[in-house]
């Protein structure tokens, strides 16, 4: 795994993670609090393997953050047995939840040095922060801006994204074409999220460095989508695109800083912010 990829992935399993599901609202179970707070410290043997040699060490410590995971998915069950509900914003909310097992089991295959279901191990090694990224941060934020901005768009930003990261996964095991499918209906989730986000989330805050922060996750959305497109058109059709190693550098390191970051940071200080609005009117 490289240097940036693991920095990358570690800023996900490390800050976004834990930063987002104190975000959730809702019914929650009860053991989801518990878990959200021990989450720092289920992810660091995670984080350790990172940057130790593949082997049994390094997938035993990756194992311990994918047992975390495999904790938080089992609560999308539980919250859908609480609300009953599939509207567009829980199904967001429930992808959230679900997603990063993916990641957590891709990390100890490629750990491990095995080519989990044929899958060479630089296909693994980024699978962990796509699904950190698109699978948890992107879908709890399309179903934030669900709630905070109701409407057709909203509807359909919440349910975009997580079919279109589950239309990529499902690339994998196709082909190209399938990848670039998911690509397009993920990109139009994700650029539907930056349009609200811009048109009436950042509107409605007074506070100027949440505005900025709102402003900056929108903006980065709409480059790093684009390369993402360019990258699986280039992959199913032959075309010129991107190597993997520059999308890290670029994609990757944009949404991970750019978007997923700030928005998490963005959505906290709304938290906060929201309180002190409602008592000084």
């Amino acid at each position: 795994m490289s240097v940036l990829v693991g920095l990358i992935v570690m800023l996900g399993m490390l800050a976004v993670v834990p930063a987002g599901l104190r975000l959730l609202d809702g019914p929650q179970p009860a053991a989801l609090r518990p878990l959200a707070r021990a989450w720092p410290l289920l992810a660091l043997p995670g984080a350790v393997a990172l940057w130790l040699p593949r082997g049994p060490t390094a997938a035993a410590l990756a194992a311990v953050y994918a047992l975390a995971t495999l904790a938080l998915a089992l609560h999308a069950p539980l919250r859908l047995a609480a609300t009953g509900s599939l509207a567009p914003a829980e199904v967001a909310v429930l992808t959230a939840l679900a997603a990063p097992s993916v990641a957590g089991l891709a990390l100890v295959a490629e750990r491990a040095g095995h080519e989990l279901l044929g899958f060479d191990l630089d296909i693994l090694a980024l699978t962990v922060p796509h699904f950190h990224f698109a699978g948890f941060a992107a879908a709890l934020v399309a179903g934030l801006v669900c709630r905070a901005s109701p409407g057709p768009l909203a509807r359909f930003a919440a349910l975009s994204v997580p079919l279109g990261t589950l239309l990529v996964l499902a690339g994998y095991f196709i082909d190209d074409w399938a990848e670039l499918a998911g690509a397009v209906v993920l990109t139009g989730g994700m650029w539907a999220v930056a349009l609200l986000t811009w048109r009436d989330v950042r509107t409605g805050v007074a506070d100027p460095a949440t505005r900025a922060l709102l402003a900056t996750s929108a903006a980065v959305l709409v480059a790093t989508m684009l390369l993402a497109l360019s990258w699986a058109l280039g992959e199913a059709t032959g075309l010129p695109h991107p190597s993997l190693t520059w999308m890290a550098a670029t994609h990757g390191l944009a949404n991970a800083l750019g978007f997923a970051l700030c928005s998490v940071l963005a959505w906290r200080r709304l938290r906060t912010l929201a309180p002190r609005s409602e008592t000084a009117s």
